[in-house]
């Protein structure tokens, strides 16, 4: 032990604490020890796909490590898959949406008649052969209501060969121009979605945090209009939002991925989807959660942090009717007020809040409050219509406890799902 400093010579007890914390770290630098907040993660039970979609929005493809790190992001969903990654995708304990060149309805695919589209669709799902990872079809991003026509075609083809698999096509957001459309309005190219498609979910993308901070106009609003065709049609959706920075948009923050997710839950949806998780190796795009080396960024271990958030809050969600989603005190263009509440007296605190009404199987009240404020936290109070105890589901524990003391305090963009116990 000549390496020890001389006032430890003769020293037995340090010189045996040094020689441990020496044989640790070399442990440590192996991987002999591993992650415990990994492990943990493989742990916790994942809620299906087919009852909340959590996914990276794009393709994804690599080797083993590459699934196994979307697990343990949280995801229960790997993306857009090549069938040859489907053993991959399953041992990672994940689902996918299979991607193919053959079956990309791009707009001169739309036009193929139905024979064609059979044969090729058909092809497709022989390869994938019943495989467990696999539980839909990628089609399309962001089509134009003039395909419609063909993209039903594509859609039929993939519910004859497949019964049980999604058809999945993503639809434009508000604000993109009626030429781009292909109709006059926005709630009629979702209605002639939903007729022409025959679909069994509707799924948009809204990227709305902006680099100066602020929420750009129309984000609500097209979640009152999904949300409105959602329950006029009797179908689930997903909402597609940031998770890397390009063009004006913000950088990831972890208030932005709160924001993000919360308001989606409180408008009732069925999924979340990520845009990217792979950063794209164009433009100013930077700071995905994987970068464009490879390498985990920041933004993964805050992308993380919402999904397990999301994966504890789930067995409770899932089993939840969304009946009403009100703001207040500001209340955003063709959003509604309190007085529209079915179930809440009052909410009150530093700021703005939406907030979503769920029913429960055996018809208790629920309600998921959440901070609008993208930067400061803020402490509430709500009071029910009906008397009860006020309980919140726990997004750390999953666990259902009375709401009180330093929970009846919202982060920036943070949501909480409280329930009355009478």
């Amino acid at each position: 032990m000549a390496f020890l400093p001389a006032y430890l010579a003769g020293n037995e007890i340090a010189k045996e604490s040094i020689v441990r914390l020496i044989a640790c770290m070399l442990m440590i630098s192996i991987g002999l020890i591993g992650n415990p907040a990994a492990a943990q993660n493989k742990e916790m039970k994942m809620v299906d796909p087919s009852e909340f979609v959590i996914m990276p929005w794009g393709t994804t493809s690599g080797d083993q490590s590459v699934f196994d790190t979307i697990r343990d992001c949280g995801f229960n969903t790997a993306g857009f898959v090549r069938v040859d990654d489907l053993d991959k995708v399953e041992k990672a304990g994940l689902k996918c949406l299979v991607s193919d060149p053959t079956t990309h309805a791009g707009d001169k695919e739309a036009l193929l008649d139905q024979a064609e589209i059979d044969k090729r669709v058909q092809a497709l799902v022989k390869r994938v052969a019943g495989h467990k990872a696999a539980f839909g079809y990628y089609l399309r991003d962001e089509p134009t209501a003039r395909v419609f026509p063909g993209l039903g075609r594509w859609a039929a083809a993939v519910y004859k060969a497949d019964p049980n698999a999604l058809a999945y096509i993503n639809l434009f957001p508000m604000g993109v121009s009626i030429e781009a459309l292909g109709v006059y309005s926005y709630d009629h190219y979702l209605d002639e979605f939903v007729q022409q498609i025959k679909p069994k979910f509707i799924s948009y993308d809204r990227y709305s945090l902006m680099d100066d901070g602020s929420l750009a106009g129309g984000y609500f609003l097209n979640l009152e209009r999904v949300r409105a065709a959602s329950h006029r049609h009797n179908l689930p959706f997903w909402n597609i939002v940031l998770s890397n920075s390009h063009f004006r948009y913000a950088e990831p923050t972890p208030a932005g991925f709160r924001f993000q997710l919360f308001t989606t839950l409180a408008y009732g949806a069925r999924g979340i989807s990520y845009f990217t998780y792979f950063t794209p190796k164009t433009g100013n795009y930077r700071l995905g959660p994987i970068d464009q080396f490879g390498n985990k960024t920041q933004t993964w271990y805050m992308l993380r942090d919402v999904n397990l958030q999301l994966q504890n809050i789930l067995p409770v969600y899932i089993t939840l009717k969304n009946v009403n989603v009100f703001h207040h005190p500001n209340v955003p263009d063709g959003s509604q007020g309190i007085a529209t509440s079915k179930f809440i007296e009052s909410v009150e605190g530093g700021g703005d809040f939406v907030v979503g009404e769920f029913e429960g199987p055996d018809g208790q009240q629920f309600a998921m409050v959440v901070n609008r404020d993208l930067h400061k936290s803020t402490p509430f109070q709500v009071k029910f219509k009906e008397d009860g105890e006020i309980q919140r589901v726990s997004a750390y524990t999953g666990q259902i406890n009375p709401w009180q003391g330093e929970d009846r305090w919202l982060a920036a963009g943070q949501g909480m799902l409280l329930c009355l116990k009478k």
